[in-house]
């Protein structure tokens, strides 16, 4: 029996992607050899490549005036490449800090540009995101950075900022599991190892106008319109994180796609926040809930023992990797796009007769 992983990254996996690949594993396609074995030149390869950039585009319903890139260095590399590639020749960029990612952005911005907090919800411990109203503006700024869903803190952003800025977004934690409306954005990236597969492959989304005004004065690596030109590969890609990728995005396109996926976390998240709001006050949530994640549930119960007890039987359970983030403590199921609902009633039913 398969454990149910609330890991909040890497992700679970589709059992049927995971056992297409272990049947190609060794022999890809009848070449004699793995997959990761052959050259990213090699036409085997390129095939997987382009079909995997193709389907993020159909699946996403991503507009023809972007460009996708397939990078490494997660996330994280994009905090400094954001404004390495857009604040070069000055200007300044508004950030929401909505939680320690949105926190990290920031701090690695002003690196490299002039960043500053348009809002911050330190002091509400970041339990709640801004209303558009509240958003500080400098009139110079070029864009405003978002951070769609803070998986530590388990809030997620409902309603775009009702701003003229183009919007950049990490998106790492909740794509592909809601549209998005493009015309608002500039550049939306993220890592693919919660909703979209291994970890290891960065996906990266930029405007071609906002592309043509990025930075040329940096190491190439580091450079959006360099990877742009080279199809994503400039250098040696994470071949496997973007083969398993792949077999990802055709299995969400075979169970519906990303309306399919929107529902399907709604569902998900109701079941987890209902067992938390019925539970006589056992279990509670510090997220607003107007702002409540639907990838990674945060909630308390009366004390530490308490919540050591449940983590100590959920394992014994096979309810696995349920406790929250060192930073704060308690408990936080992700609920990403391969979540099976089975797990997740699994995880309800504990919640009840735990209580």
């Amino acid at each position: 029996m398969r454990a149910v992983n609330f890991c909040a990254g890497p992700c679970t996996l589709p059992v049927a992607v995971l056992e297409e690949a272990q049947a190609e594993f060794v022999d890809f396609a009848g070449s004699g050899m793995s997959l990761i074995e052959m050259s990213h030149r090699s036409p085997e390869y390129d095939a997987v490549h382009t079909q995997a950039l193709d389907n993020m585009r159909s699946l996403f319903e991503v507009p023809a005036e972007f460009e996708i890139l397939f990078l490494q260095g997660g996330a994280t590399l994009q905090f400094a490449m954001v404004p390495l590639n857009l604040l070069a020749d000055g200007g300044s960029a508004g950030y929401v800090v909505s939680g320690s990612w949105g926190k990290r952005a920031i701090e690695d911005a002003m690196h490299h540009g002039d960043a500053y907090a348009a809002w911050s919800g330190q002091e509400d411990k970041f339990t709640r995101m801004p209303s558009s109203g509240e958003l500080q503006l400098r009139p110079e700024s070029r864009y405003l950075h978002v951070t769609s869903n803070e998986t530590i803190h388990g809030v997620r952003m409902t309603e775009w900022p009702d701003t003229d800025l183009r919007l950049v977004g990490d998106m790492s934690s909740d794509y592909l599991s809601r549209p998005i409306p493009w015309n608002r954005f500039d550049v939306v990236y993220g890592g693919a190892q919660k909703n979209l597969g291994p970890a290891g492959l960065t996906i990266v989304f930029v405007r071609r106008s906002t592309l043509a005004e990025t930075n040329r004065d940096l190491a190439a690596y580091l450079r959006w319109d360099v990877h742009a030109d080279t199809n994503s590969l400039y250098n040696t890609p994470p071949v496997f994180a973007i083969y398993l990728m792949g077999k990802m995005l055709r299995w969400m396109a075979s169970v519906g796609g990303l309306k399919a996926m929107e529902a399907a976390a709604i569902d998900r998240a109701r079941l987890i926040y209902d067992a938390i709001d019925t539970s006589d006050g056992y279990y509670r949530s510090p997220v607003d809930p107007a702002a409540r994640s639907l990838m990674n549930v945060v909630f308390r119960l009366p004390d530490e023992d308490a919540e050591a007890r449940f983590l100590a039987e959920a394992e014994r359970r096979q309810l696995l990797n349920l406790k929250g983030h060192r930073s704060v403590g308690g408990i936080r199921a992700s609920l990403y796009n391969a979540m099976p609902m089975s797990g997740v009633e699994a995880l309800a039913s504990f919640m009840e007769s735990f209580r």
